[in-house]
């Protein structure tokens, strides 16, 4: 294993690994650490689920993360957060870089959630999505991560105790050599953590190529784009191509994010395909269950169903203020993952996944500890495969991810039925 990743939810897990898959690394999703069988792998991704927990929580289960890939030979480590940066003035972004780069003895780390695929853009270390400011996205309306200033170095400054360098875009696409000059004047400064501007995917490489010999880098997926090269341009990469077992059998969707972009696309299902909506202030009062949601299931004549808990957020804030917010979404993600849970058991094999704390809790209901990387299905999207006896195939989503059509490609692309 050359290269390490840790990664803040399990569908940026996945996000990342497909970027290091389509640049020629073999690449396995591990959930969690401890794994005494380990799949032959250029690239481990180490899912967690740390993007809404407390500081110290969140640092405590990294750095873990690290030093285990540390011993399975990682000779760099990433670490992974989203595109739009989900955090808050007291979040785990800045705390957790910095205790990685305690941890690898390293100067210097980048901090770049470009990632141009899906429209986030940084520009003089504001961060776009799409034509809008961050803070103007819709973003700052997220339940749990309201991203309310666009300014990526004053928000890690929030976090940290340290002072934010900054490298401009005028910087980044004058040469890679000015680029690495760049970073050793920010480190001779003592800025550990560098907010660095990427619009295009180019940028990324450049960048990627400048952090060749970097201990930690930090971003979205978008900044691995370059990296698999460095290894490959040592002569490090194998040629060989890695099959996947099939998964084969009934398949189900399900979503448990209220994005914009999931409520057209659960929408977009809906329109040939039956589906099941999940009301939190039912679901609080036990009107709705497992059980009857299984029932349901059951009845739809072999079709493949979805089912969700995706509405707008005027519609779920009613129930958060009648239970409290965190009682909630920890009843929605229990549900999901005890619902897969007793799919599989009754056959599914191809489950797809809306949501990044939704397929957290579908993965670890499902009590699965690594998953082989497939084709992509929308920028940022693999298709997965966790082996076994019988193959699941899967496909995690993170909420703002995937063409309107998601749902019912990626459910081809998982397996067969």
């Amino acid at each position: 294993m050359l290269l390490g990743a840790i990664a803040d939810d399990f569908t940026g897990a996945s996000d990342l690994a497909n970027t290091l898959a389509k640049g020629g690394m073999s690449t396995v999703q591990f959930v969690g650490t401890g794994h005494t069988a380990v799949p032959d792998c250029e690239a481990g991704v180490v899912a967690l689920k740390t993007r809404s927990v407390p500081a110290d929580v969140a640092v405590h289960q990294s750095v873990e993360a690290a030093r285990w890939l540390l011993d399975q030979g990682c000779e760099q480590i990433i670490f992974k957060y989203c595109s739009t940066f989900d955090s808050t003035p007291h979040g785990n972004i800045g705390p957790v870089a910095e205790a990685l780069l305690d941890l690898l003895g390293a100067d210097i780390a980048i901090v770049c959630p470009a990632f141009p695929a899906t429209g986030r853009r940084l520009f003089m270390g504001h961060l776009f999505v799409g034509d809008r400011l961050l803070s103007e996205s819709g973003m700052q309306n997220h339940p749990l991560t309201p991203m309310t200033d666009p300014d990526i170095r004053r928000w890690l400054r929030r976090q940290t105790d340290g002072e934010v360098g900054s490298i401009l875009l005028d910087t980044v696409r004058k040469s890679t050599s000015a680029l690495t000059e760049a970073f050793a004047a920010e480190t001779e400064a003592g800025r550990r953590l560098v907010v660095t501007d990427a619009i295009t995917d180019d940028d990324l490489r450049i960048i990627g190529t400048a952090a060749a010999d970097h201990k930690l880098i930090t971003g979205g997926s978008g900044i691995a784009l370059g990296l698999p090269q460095n290894f490959r341009d040592r002569g490090r990469l194998s040629d060989n191509p890695h099959s996947l077992p099939l998964a084969s059998g009934p398949g189900i969707a399900l979503c448990g994010s209220c994005s914009t972009a999931s409520q057209a696309q659960v929408a977009n299902y809906l329109q040939a395909h039956p589906g099941l909506a999940i009301d939190p202030a039912a679901l609080m009062a036990g009107k709705m269950t497992v059980e009857s949601t299984l029932n349901w299931v059951g009845q739809q004549n072999g079709s493949t169903p979805i089912v969700y808990s995706t509405a707008n957020p005027e519609a779920v804030s009613g129930a958060q203020k009648e239970f409290g917010r965190e009682a909630v979404a920890v009843k929605i993600e229990r549900f999901f993952g005890e619902l897969a849970q007793r799919l599989v058991s009754q056959g599914t094999r191809r489950i797809v996944v809306g949501g990044g704390e939704t397929s957290g809790a579908v993965v670890e209901a499902l009590n699965l500890h690594s998953l082989h990387i497939g084709k992509e299905i929308d920028p940022g999207v693999p298709a997965l495969v966790a082996d076994g006896k019988q193959p699941i195939g899967l496909a995690l989503k993170s909420g703002n991810f995937g063409a309107e059509d998601f749902f019912a490609k990626a459910l081809l692309q998982v397996g067969t039925v």
